[in-house]
């Protein structure tokens, strides 16, 4: 009798205990003919940091987020796509090599090289606006930029924090990591976007 009372209040006590958080999983979508050794880049930097995640097959480019007028994809439509093909447990980021854009403000079509919903769980990138010479650690740097509002994150003044707006330009040079401040409010969310200390990517 007295073991079947131990045993309940374990079970009790196990079925109170709040459940830790779990990691979320980062799914890549490559788009179109997006270079899959490129993708894979993307993959091996994100794993590093962020053991749990996938790399998709290339998918075609939906039809219905094309843009006739300037020859390219509307990325606020990509991501209400990516949005709606994975779980609450996940946040996916769709990899473009053609040029994407949004709406901002009084410009109809403005040209981005990525774009998320903040909060959300889905974003965008583009390498057609980045530099040559520099293309995969910028575009490194993009993919953790998007994530990064994806959990929430608003641009930072930090001119050397990867939270750096762009402002119609292309800064990635001048970033080094997430700053103190957006490293530690990313350190709370259940995705890992930095180590436990701050490094240079």
């Amino acid at each position: 009798m007295k073991a079947f009372f131990w045993l309940l209040l374990i079970g009790i006590f196990i079925n109170c205990t709040p459940l830790a958080k779990q990691e979320k999983v980062v799914v890549i979508q490559p788009f179109g003919e997006f270079s899959n050794s490129e993708a894979k880049l993307i993959f091996k930097e994100i794993e590093k940091i962020n053991p749990k995640v996938v790399l998709r097959k290339n998918i075609p480019f939906p039809t219905e987020t094309f843009y006739k007028p300037r020859n390219r994809y509307r990325a606020d439509s990509l991501i209400k796509f990516l949005g709606s093909e994975i779980g609450k447990d996940s946040v996916i980021i769709g990899l473009s090599e053609k040029d994407i854009s949004t709406t901002k403000v009084k410009n109809k079509d403005w040209g981005v090289m990525g774009l998320a919903f903040r909060p959300g769980n889905a974003c965008v990138i583009s390498n057609f606006r980045l530099s040559k010479n520099n293309k995969t650690e910028q575009f490194h740097k993009v993919a953790l930029h998007e994530l990064g509002h994806t959990q929430g994150l608003p641009h930072c003044k930090n001119k050397t924090c990867l939270m750096r707006a762009a402002e119609g330009g292309n800064p990635t040079d001048q970033e080094k990591a997430f700053c103190s401040s957006c490293s530690d409010y990313l350190k709370a969310r259940n995705l890992k976007l930095v180590k436990t200390a701050l490094t240079n990517i």
